[in-house]
């Protein structure tokens, strides 16, 4: 009956499905592109380096929490800013209360570092409550952007196996490239602004690893039934269709990422502002390279159009 009195409303389409964007008449300009835009972020690394956080960097984190309602940030800054003891960053951290003060590495070694540590102490006053210290070295922050290193290298060997084994080669080394592309220009693009890079960065590449990826495989997946479909069909075109099929796809799970993420990084706090901001790039630079790397390079590649026949071969049995 509440069926009846509703409106028949059958939702509608973002995108025709009988678009047909030509994607693969520009492949050779947004290759030439992408490769430009990763040598230069990787440049940009080697020459004007990460702005490492505390976790990365070594030094100290202090968390203290306001007497007489919300912390005043700003005048915070102000005060440990005049204290010369380079990079002291201030954020909330949970409630407007609470205050996280991170301060980088002190030359002078240990006595040093404790004596910055009494200045800002003192600095904060008794108008603070501190509730916990935490010192991090510069054995432990080395160890630490080493292991990050690592993980992200594994995340993209890992990810190529997978792809490799599902599909072919080609696919994987064009998976595999265009996830290079999506975490060497966002590293890039925080090595150029000087943002803070840390854990949380690290776990940011390794989400977006995981979301590029997913785009990548919904593309190659449709390429792969259309080569089972289109045996005759030109490979460039092919690849163009199959790239239209699931651009609906791959626009509005952006899009909604998008709008979360933004949200979040207007709301959410500093706290989480380097991951949100890092996802950020991550989401936009991914779908641009499911849709202009990941498939084109296919083109110059080339794949094997007869996917059946493997797939016959292998459910027949065997003969006596």
């Amino acid at each position: 009956m509440l069926m009846r009195l509703l409106p028949n409303f059958k939702g509608f389409d973002f995108f025709p499905h009988n678009m047909r964007l030509p994607f693969m008449k520009y492949k050779g300009l947004a290759l030439g592109l992408s490769i430009l835009a990763m040598l230069l972020s990787l440049g940009l690394f080697v020459t004007k380096g990460l702005n490492y956080g505390v976790d990365f960097k070594g030094g100290t984190m202090l968390e203290i929490k306001s007497n007489s309602g919300p912390a005043d940030v700003s005048a915070l800054r102000d005060k440990l800013g005049s204290l010369g003891l380079g990079s002291v960053q201030i954020q909330e951290f949970g409630d407007p209360e609470t205050v996280l003060i991170r301060l980088e590495e002190q030359p002078g070694g240990e006595l040093a570092q404790q004596a910055a540590l009494k200045k800002v102490q003192e600095e904060v006053g008794s108008s603070y409550t501190q509730r916990r210290v935490e010192v991090v070295g510069p054995a432990v922050s080395s160890e630490l952007r080493m292991t990050g290193f690592i993980a992200v290298v594994a995340g993209l060997l890992a990810i190529s196996l997978y792809v490799w084994f599902r599909f072919d080669w080609q696919f994987a080394l064009g998976v595999v490239i265009s996830l290079a592309h999506d975490v060497l220009v966002t590293v890039g693009i925080f090595s150029f602004f000087q943002l803070e890079f840390d854990l949380s960065t690290v776990a940011a590449l390794l989400t977006i690893l995981g979301y590029s990826v997913n785009d990548s495989v919904v593309v190659s997946d449709r390429i792969r039934e259309n080569l089972r479909k289109f045996k005759k069909m030109d490979l460039n075109e092919l690849l163009n269709l199959s790239i239209n099929e699931t651009l609906s796809r791959t626009i509005l799970t952006g899009v909604t990422a998008i709008a979360v993420l933004i949200s979040l990084y207007i709301f959410g706090g500093e706290v989480i502002r380097n991951f949100n901001f890092a996802m950020l790039l991550g989401v936009v630079i991914g779908t641009y390279s499911s849709i202009f790397i990941a498939a084109p390079l296919l083109g110059y590649l080339g794949v094997r159009r007869d996917w059946s026949e493997q797939a016959n071969k292998s459910a027949a049995p065997a003969r006596a």
